[in-house]
């Protein structure tokens, strides 16, 4: 079920929402709890129902391991750390171990072709950090309910925001939790809204680009490459950071606050201030249980350096099966490696320049992101950096001009307060409600006028 569907809009969410205010004055929180834990799961099973064994099995067993994780058990740790990535490995890196082993070995091994479980990537890593934390003795007693709930809300299950026990698991058990937030109301809606224009309107119609010159690398000239790999940009940007904001503002209509993950990263002046702002709860999950770990800074720049080149190894690998995700995460190690050493030099370049080159070098390893294997990938960027080649002439990589309004909006929007900025300042009076039932109005323009598309994040 799409967040950006009629079906989720119109007949979900407000019987969701109907039964979690509804309910609330006259049950006891618990069934509250189990109200939203069910709706979780029916949302996810809507995709397909024979997952839900998937996500249920890995809710069961990560809570009853994480009882004797609690008290102290390190053997217990492992096993429920192997079971995750074992699972995740099995359904998401399994054909990309069998195409390298048939490649070296000129071997013949068959595909497994299982289909990767929406949202595997982020319930894996959520569960991992609990079980961490478990052993750590840092980890509130819950119950079952509650722990399903904080692995499935369905408002972030799919793809992230990343959310950590501590943020999520005291708001879960608010004795006020149903309780009507006007406050909360306004901004969720609002927010919502605002996340769901960024997919439709922006995203989805930068992407009617970046599509059309990804299918067609061969027939790009200089020119259109460099505008199929900055639509791509726009596009990611718009549908993550919008799956994020409406995610957050389904939230706020439940009361529960989940973390900001993306604070406007095309504006960061360095690629270390880029990953601060870039999927947030992602670089947050990777710093404190990858990073940190295994030494961080405190310990040689040897060391350091190759700390961060295993992190973004790692987080290359977490994104998607393939070498082409590894070069990306390489190539972002390999930058953060180089900031460093730019850093400690003391050699500052003006605010603007360092924008723009972050950008551009953020912009150009997107091509291997998106790229659907090495050869369209250096393809794309041949074809960027061979400045006096020409497209075909019987290929337009934009036919027509009518989307230049929203093509110009999307890029007026990178300079100005992003939705959560906007968010903050929403409140329950006439002119905000007025800016909130326009954007809703927009919405339903282009709900009826498009073909839903899903989130890209989807396939990660």
């Amino acid at each position: 079920m799409l967040f950006n569907s009629f079906l989720f809009l119109f007949v979900f969410l407000p019987i969701v929402l109907l039964g979690f205010y509804g309910l609330g004055p006259k049950v006891n929180l618990s069934v509250i709890i189990r109200w939203l834990f069910l709706c979780s799961l029916f949302f996810y099973g809507w995709w397909k129902p024979l997952y839900l064994i998937l996500i249920g099995l890995s809710i069961v067993f990560n809570f009853f391991i994480s009882k004797e994780v609690a008290k102290g058990k390190k053997p217990f740790l492992v096993v429920g750390i192997t079971f995750n990535l074992l699972i995740l490995f099995f359904y998401k890196y399994a054909d990309f171990l069998i195409y390298n082993v048939n490649v070296i070995s000129d071997t013949s091994v068959s595909y497994l072709y299982w289909a990767l479980p929406l949202g595997i990537s982020f319930y894996t890593f959520q569960q991992i950090a609990y079980l961490v934390d478990s052993y750590k003795g840092i980890v509130a007693r819950t119950n079952f309910f509650s722990y399903g709930l904080f692995v499935s809300f369905f408002p972030q299950l799919i793809a992230g925001p990343i959310v950590h026990h501590k943020e999520v698991m005291p708001q879960i058990r608010n004795p006020l939790l149903t309780q009507i937030n006007y406050q909360n109301l306004s901004r969720g809606f609002f927010i919502l809204m605002m996340g769901l224009a960024k997919k439709i309107v922006l995203a989805d119609t930068f992407g009617i680009i970046a599509n059309n010159g990804y299918a067609n690398i061969e027939l790009l000239g200089s020119q259109e490459a460099w505008i199929t790999s900055l639509a791509y940009s726009l596009q990611l940007y718009f549908d993550f950071s919008g799956y994020s904001s409406m995610a957050i503002g389904l939230g706020l209509l439940l009361n529960i606050q989940l973390p900001q993950n993306f604070n406007s990263p095309y504006r960061s002046a360095t690629i270390q201030e880029f990953w601060r702002n870039w999927h947030i709860t992602l670089s947050r999950f990777l710093r404190d249980y990858i990073y940190i770990p295994l030494g961080g800074n405190k310990v040689s720049s040897g060391r350091t350096n190759m700390n961060l080149m295993v992190t973004f190894l790692l987080g290359g690998i977490w994104h998607g099966a393939g070498w082409t995700f590894i070069i990306w995460g390489f190539l972002h190690g390999v930058a953060l490696v180089i900031h460093r050493y730019w850093k400690n030099s003391g050699f500052e370049i003006p605010k603007i320049p360092s924008i723009l080159i972050t950008f551009l070098f953020v912009n150009i390893t997107w091509v291997f992101f998106r790229a659907e294997n090495l050869e369209d990938a250096t393809g794309l960027l041949d074809a960027m950096f061979y400045f006096s080649k020409t497209a075909t002439s019987d290929f337009y990589l934009v036919s027509n001009l009518y989307n230049s309004p929203i093509w110009a909006a999307g890029v007026l929007l990178l300079f100005f307060p992003n939705d959560m900025q906007l968010g903050n300042q929403i409140k329950p009076t006439f002119k905000y409600g007025l800016m909130t039932v326009l954007l809703f109005v927009l919405n339903l323009i282009f709900l009826n006028s498009i073909v839903q598309n899903d989130f890209l994040y989807f396939d990660f």
